[in-house]
Order: C-alpha cells, then sequence, then structure tokens
C-alpha cells in the first residue's frame, strides 16, 4: 500500500490528475453555463410566443370584458375555435381584479382561480407579465404563466387573458437532450485529455527517471552514463544538457582526484621508503656505525622534504578558501617585486646568473593581496633560476597595457616540449630533468601560482621557444 500510495503521488500521476480536475471542473462550468444560457433562451422564446397568442385572444375578448359576457354566440364560436386550434396552451381570461371568467381548461370548470396578485400586477403595469406558478395548488405542477392586458377601442384596460403552458415537456426535452450531450461530450473530451497528458507526462518523466537512475550510478562510481534528450528545445532539453555538462566535470573531478591520489602516493612513497629502508637498516645493523651519520642526513633531508610535501598542500587548501578581492585593496607591485629580487639574490648569485630588472621607479598600484602575488613572483622567479642556463640573464619585468600591469619572468635553458607547456600547472607535475636535477621540489610551485592568479580573477600564460622560456600575468591596475 505505501509503494502503490508512493507511485500515485509521483509526478506523472499528480499531472495527470491536476489536468484531469481542471478538465473536468471547465466541462461542469461550461455546463452549467451553456444550461442557464439554453434554459433561459427557450424559456424567453416561449414566453414570447405564448404571449403573441395571448394577445390574438386578448384581442378577441375586449368585447366579451366590456360588456361583461360574449354579445352573441357567434362571438363565443370565434373564441372557442381559436382555443381549440392552440391545442398546447390553454388559456384564463380574467377580469381586472385578476378572477377568471372564461378557461379553455376543461379541468378548471366549476372552481374559482384567482391569479396572484404580484403576476396582475407585472401584466397590468409592464404591458405583459410572466411566472411559473401552480396558481395556489389549482395545478399539481408549476406551469408557466404568460400574460397580457385586454385593452379595449377607448384604450382603457378591462381584464387580461393569461396563456398556460399545458406541461413543461419542451424544457424538459432540451434540459435531458443537453445532458445526455453533455456527458457524451464530456466524455471524449476526457478521453482525448487523458491520452494527451499521458504522453506529455510520460514525455515529461522519462528523461528525470532516467537522471535519477544515472544520479544512483553516478553514487556507486559510474560517470560514463548520458542523458540522450539533449535535443529538446525545452526546458527538459536544457536540463539534459546541463546534466551531461555536470557529469563531464565529476568526471573529469574523479579523474583528477585519482591522479591527485596517485601523484601524492609516489611524493610521499619515496621518501617514507627510504626512511623506513635506512632506520631498519641502522636499527638491524646492516648499515654500519661509521656511516650511520651520512644515512641519518639523508633520513633528516627526506623528512624535512616530506614536511614541506605537507605544509604546501596546506597551503594550497587555505589559497583554494580565500578571497584576496573581496576587501578591494591596492599595493604597489614594484616594490613587491624589488623584495623578491632582493630575497633571491644568494640563489640568483649561486647559479652565476645576471638580472635584467625592467621596473619602474614609480609606483604601479595593482588590485590583490600583496602577501599572495609576492609569493607569485618568487615562485616563478625561483623556478626561472632553478632551470637558467649557468651565466645566462633572467628577466624580470613589469608595464602597464590596457588598464593591467603585466608582469613577465623570463630565463634562457632548455626548450620546453608544447605538450609538456599545459602540464606545468598541474600538482606534483615535473619533468624528467626536474626529478633528475631538484630533489627538494615537491611538484606545486607553479600549482600554487596558478590557484593564487585563479583567486585574483588572472590567468597565466607560458611560452618556450629556441630556448627562452617566459611566463606572464595580469593584475588589475588603479
Amino acid at each position: 500500500m505505501k509503494r502503490l500510495g508512493a507511485r500515485f503521488r509521483g509526478l506523472y500521476w499528480r499531472q495527470m490528475f491536476v489536468t484531469m480536475g481542471t478538465v473536468l471542473l471547465t466541462l461542469a462550468l461550461l455546463g452549467a453555463s451553456y444550461c442557464a444560457l439554453g434554459y433561459n433562451f427557450l424559456r424567453q422564446e416561449r414566453t414570447s410566443d405564448m404571449a403573441t397568442r395571448a394577445a390574438v385572444v386578448a384581442r378577441l375578448s375586449a368585447g366579451y370584458l366590456r360588456n361583461g359576457g360574449f354579445t352573441s354566440e357567434a362571438e363565443l364560436s370565434t373564441l372557442t375555435g381559436f382555443a381549440a386550434s392552440v391545442s398546447d396552451l390553454n388559456f384564463l381570461i380574467c377580469d381586472s381584479q385578476g378572477r377568471t371568467l372564461l378557461s379553455t381548461d376543461s379541468g378548471l370548470d366549476g372552481l374559482s382561480v384567482t391569479i396572484p396578485q404580484n403576476l396582475m400586477n407585472e401584466t397590468m403595469v409592464k404591458g405583459s407579465g410572466s411566472s411559473r406558478t401552480n396558481l395556489n395548488g389549482v395545478y399539481p405542477e408549476k406551469r408557466l404563466l404568460v400574460g397580457v392586458p385586454v385593452v379595449d377601442s377607448s384604450g382603457a384596460q378591462v381584464g387580461a387573458v393569461f396563456a398556460v403552458s399545458v406541461v413543461h415537456s419542451s424544457l424538459d426535452e432540451m434540459w435531458q437532450g443537453f445532458i445526455g450531450l453533455f456527458i457524451m461530450t464530456a466524455c471524449v473530451v476526457l478521453m482525448v485529455a487523458f491520452m494527451a497528458s499521458s504522453v506529455t507526462a510520460m514525455r515529461q518523466v522519462r528523461p528525470i527517471r532516467e537522471m535519477v537512475a544515472a544520479t544512483r550510478r553516478y553514487a556507486d562510481g559510474d560517470f560514463d552514463i548520458r542523458m540522450k534528450d539533449t535535443d529538446r528545445n525545452d526546458e527538459i532539453g536544457e536540463l539534459a544538457g546541463s546534466f551531461n555538462t555536470m557529469a563531464e566535470s565529476l568526471q573529469q573531478t574523479e579523474r583528477k582526484r585519482r591522479e591527485f591520489i596517485a601523484n601524492i602516493s609516489h611524493e610521499l612513497k619515496t621518501p617514507m621508503t627510504t626512511i623506513a629502508g635506512y632506520t631498519d637498516g641502522i636499527l638491524d645493523g646492516t648499515i654500519p656505525y661509521e656511516s650511520e651519520k651520512q644515512y641519518l642526513q639523508i633520513i633528516a633531508g627526506e623528512s624535512r622534504r616530506l614536511s614541506r610535501l605537507v605544509r604546501r598542500m596546506l597551503d594550497v587548501s587555505q589559497l583554494q578558501a580565500m578571497d584576496p578581492l573581496k576587501n578591494g585593496c591596492h599595493f604597489d607591485v614594484c616594490e613587491s617585486m624589488r623584495r623578491v629580487l632582493i630575497s633571491m639574490e644568494k640563489k640568483i648569485t649561486d647559479r652565476g646568473l645576471d638580472v635584467d630588472a625592467d621596473i619602474p621607479d614609480e609606483p604601479i598600484l595593482v588590485l590583490g593581496d600583496n602577501d599572495m602575488i609576492t609569493q607569485v613572483i618568487y615562485n616563478l622567479l625561483e623556478n626561472a633560476a632553478k632551470f637558467a642556463t649557468p651565466g645566462s640573464v633572467l628577466y624580470l619585468g613589469v608595464a602597464r597595457r590596457d588598464g593591467k600591469a603585466r608582469i613577465t619572468v623570463r630565463n634562457l635553458g632548455d626548450t620546453i616540449p608544447p605538450g609538456e607547456l599545459p602540464l606545468l600547472f598541474e600538482r606534483f607535475h615535473k619533468s624528467d630533468k626536474s626529478r633528475s636535477e631538484d630533489k627538494t621540489g615537491v611538484g606545486l610551485g607553479l600549482y600554487i601560482v596558478k590557484t593564487i592568479l585563479e583567486q585574483h580573477r588572472e590567468k597565466i600564460d607560458v611560452t618556450s621557444e629556441d630556448g627562452v622560456t617566459t611566463f606572464s600575468f595580469s593584475l588589475t591596475a588603479e
């Protein structure tokens, strides 16, 4: 029962119930409206016809009412013959007080019939009147009475003639016919609406069900599934396209996560294996006593490298959570570049490098975080010095261009293959040359550079041709 109830609470059935309820309500309102309009129209037509016939009888009855009775047998025969010719109506000829003097309804013979005062007043004042009444119990059911005044030759109202509908079968037949037609039409409309709603609802629900199944597969780690309704030009097609975009993003994120785990496992495994191997060798006596100091130094170096790796990873996590543009602070990027050059002086000298510094004396104020941008410049310059050819020249410069401050770091060394340029900013990426010559790096320096610049809504460009490698990025200048 719970599963059945949950099924009927689904989107498909809810849409079906709403659609069918709306159609039923519309049909009911339309049926009631057309029924009322049809009934009123038929009654008006019937009333008009009865009033016309009553007017004819009124003209024939004028002499009778004026003289208090028929003046001749011929006049009575004429009136009786006319009443017989209209077999679907009876007529009541009344005096000005509403008392019936003559009736064509044989069932009223011997009865004293008086027209209700309100109907009589309406007829005499307005020139015609109509009402549904049983004449105070004279008739077993209500009948339609339509009256017109009788006016003599002098213009005086001497009485009234009321046409009485024998039965109201015409209204009943109209009502029954309309009800039958309405029921038949309603069934056809409901069937068409049900089929159209079912097809429409199923077409809308099917891709949603597919998305539900896809999300369950995503939860199980399968990111290869894609939606097939992207060609639809509606919200479902847009949702399917967005769903596929999300799936591709999740797939890419999962790939990067696995690469990250693989990379960090490799980075951690090497020093930990070295530390564990040499430690065990010292403890079990495999390493001679006189060599212990040498291997302890190796263990200390690998421990420090592990510490740097963990610290850099924490730095990356902190950088990704920061918004350096939130406070809108400006600083002098020229001063930051000079401080980096001073701090790098020993490393540059040890490599036998010269520096070409193109830094203007006047300040260039840029938007961002001073410490973070200083770290970017330091990492780039350190990386350039590390891979520069000994005795070559390092270039560090800044220039204004289109409201931006363009910072450039350039060195002369080995040309980086074009296919490797996009990989320079990946986590833990190192070229083979770097792995062989640089044992202190952890492969996060350029990744941190890219992360900081992305937090500043900026990008970094790199080119490498004929041994000249150039890194450049922009900052918004004041």
